[in-house]
């Protein structure tokens, strides 16, 4: 049995340049300034996917955005195991309650759409899960009694234990618990239906706390570990942090990037650490975690919305800065949805000016850059090769593919 469990607002902060969507007032700020949440999108995707090869499939889910309706519009049959309190709104407990359901029910791999904030509250479902006796229903919901001295780790550690496979709909999504596309989750769970499931690995749930992310400070926490299963080319690695030895290197890309900027263009500087360090060379104040607006070495917009970045670019020639995440790759699409498609069409044939050391290609073993805006025809023309500036006067020519191009 293939389960599936939507976190309906996830990824509605990204578009609004607020590092995140945990909570109900983050959530009410993003929508003000124009955001929306694609995670329907993505789940279809994903599921679309999973039906071609499984049509009629039932799909163990909870009610309504949770999971039945996305179910449903992929032509596939619901089997309702968890229904929250309130139809239209949601909030983290629904997806914990939801997640332990299906653990309970016996349900072999879960599919969890969302991003590091959704697996989390998947864990602490897990973890609900394993103090079960037995299944009781309250208020229409399914609920779970303690079991004394059962922990979630016994449990993890038992053949038993569901696998789960994120699907990549948030804004923070570092966790190697994702599949790189929706495309490639939706093909992984054929897969595994398939082959009476597929190889798995425990993985680690990291989650970064947002309030200190909008202060700069980045330090993840584990929230435990998860089955994934493995595949290679689907499922992603871990985002790996930029040693300190290799300040020097981030300098000299940066001080590359900074050389090749132009007067009169505005420069979207995207979240990084080396995009930080142009910041940091050009005097300026930025958030590291967000998109500025720079022009002609003045800030002009300081953590700016999808909204705010369409509308500076109506007023002039521009180019976005972006650079790479360690040890996955990633161009577009995790941390810096701000930079959507529409913003992205908008800045012309030359988007992008990309800048990393030299050591985070190197690391990636030859392995593609990847770009998901979740617009396959935009994602098709930024495809290909790219000029990365690795320092003053040196760059390398990387190839660039989309995690949704390819075959699965």
């Amino acid at each position: 049995m293939i389960g599936l469990v939507v976190n309906p607002v996830a990824g509605v902060g990204g578009p609004a340049g607020l590092a995140g969507s945990d909570g109900p007032e983050v959530q009410r700020l993003a929508v003000e300034r124009g955001a929306r949440s694609r995670v329907q999108e993505r789940a279809a995707s994903a599921l679309t996917t999973l039906a071609a090869r499984h049509p009629g499939l039932e799909v163990a889910t909870a009610a309504g955005v949770l999971g039945a309706d996305a179910v449903r519009a992929a032509g596939l049959r619901p089997r309702v195991l968890s229904t929250p309190a309130e139809a239209v709104r949601t909030e983290a407990a629904d997806t914990s309650r939801a997640v332990a359901a299906l653990a309970a029910d016996g349900v072999e791999l879960i599919l969890v759409v969302g991003g590091d904030g959704t697996l989390r509250d998947a864990v602490a479902g897990l973890d609900l899960a394993a103090a079960l006796t037995t299944p009781e229903k309250t208020d229409g919901r399914a609920t779970v009694a303690p079991a004394p001295g059962r922990t979630s780790t016994e449990l993890r550690g038992r053949a038993g234990t569901p696998a789960v496979l994120g699907v990549p709909a948030g804004v923070k999504m570092y966790s190697p618990v994702f599949a790189v596309s929706p495309r490639a989750a939706g093909a992984l769970a054929a897969d595994w239906i398939d082959h009476g499931g597929l190889p798995t690995a425990e993985r680690e749930v990291l989650d970064i706390d947002e309030a200190a992310m909008r202060r700069a400070r980045v330090e993840p926490t584990l929230y435990g570990l998860v089955r994934v299963p493995v595949h290679a080319g689907r499922t992603q690695a871990r985002k790996a942090p930029t040693p300190a030895t290799e300040a020097a290197a981030v300098e000299a890309a940066a001080r590359g990037a900074v050389a090749r900027m132009q007067p009169g263009v505005r420069y979207l500087l995207g979240p990084g650490g080396t995009t930080a360090e142009i910041a940091r060379q050009l005097g300026l104040d930025g958030t590291p975690l967000g998109v500025d607006v720079v022009l002609d070495g003045r800030l002009l917009v300081r953590g700016a919305s999808e909204r705010q970045l369409r509308d500076e670019l109506a007023l002039g020639a521009a180019q976005a800065v972006v650079t790479v995440i360690g040890g996955q790759g990633f161009l577009l699409g995790r941390g810096n949805q701000q930079l959507s498609a529409a913003v992205l069409r908008a800045l012309g044939d030359d988007p992008l000016l990309v800048v990393a050391p030299e050591q985070k290609l190197v690391d990636l073993h030859g392995r593609p850059l990847l770009v998901d805006t979740g617009d396959p025809v935009l994602d098709a023309r930024l495809a290909g090769h790219i000029r990365v500036v690795t320092g003053v006067g040196t760059s390398s020519l990387y190839p660039v593919t989309a995690p949704e191009l390819s075959p699965v």
